[in-house]
């Protein structure tokens, strides 16, 4: 199986979610890191890393 960057950015989507459900209070912080993760995926794909 390949790991493609959407499967990727499905992951941490998905894990976001589950953490921001447990711990309501971390929204801030879960929101700030996915995007800066799925920016980085997105600029590493555009550039041809992934």
């Amino acid at each position: 199986m390949t790991i493609s960057a959407a499967l990727i950015q499905s992951i941490i989507s998905l894990i976001a979610g589950i953490l921001i459900l447990i711990r309501p209070q971390l929204l801030n912080f879960i929101v700030a890191l996915a995007l800066i993760v799925m920016g980085a995926i997105g600029i590493a794909k555009a550039v041809g890393f992934l």
